[in-house]
């Protein structure tokens, strides 16, 4: 089973305050340790809202509104893709990251959909293609 790790941003994310070299050598040692036991994916760390994009889709239109974004609680820092056996077996994994020397990490797990998911909507055509374009994306990585 694939999770999303989503780290919540905060004043001082936003901000674009970058982490200190304590806190970066405790987040590293704790990847080290999620991609030993085979559990880590991927993981980034984004940068502020102020540098990004909303794009907003209608049936009729696009917008595009650009950042910063007022709610801070309603934005991403970062993320980890996890692979684990169970979503107990991810959660026991983010309850040991590093903890902050001030304020909140708040980190949202949720399960990324497998292709068993979609039923019988996901027909063997749309199975082949789904496996073309994550051939060609790990290609492209």
């Amino acid at each position: 089973m694939r999770f999303i790790a989503m780290v919540k941003a905060d004043e001082r994310s936003e901000a674009g305050e970058m982490p200190t070299e304590e806190e970066l050598a405790a987040m590293g040692a704790f990847n080290e340790e999620l991609v030993k036991a085979g559990v880590m994916l991927a993981g980034e760390g984004l940068h502020p809202s102020s540098r990004g994009a909303r794009i907003v889709h209608s049936a009729d239109k696009t917008r595009v509104i650009d950042g910063p974004f007022a709610e801070t609680k309603e934005l991403i820092a970062g993320f980890w893709l996890l692979q684990a056996k169970s979503y107990e077996e991810a959660l026991e994994w983010l309850k040991r990251a590093p903890r902050p020397a001030q304020g909140e990490f708040v980190i949202e797990l949720r399960p990324v959909f497998e292709a068993e998911d979609f039923g019988a909507a996901f027909t063997p055509e749309l199975q082949e293609q789904e496996a073309r374009i994550r051939a060609q994306a790990e290609k492209n990585a």
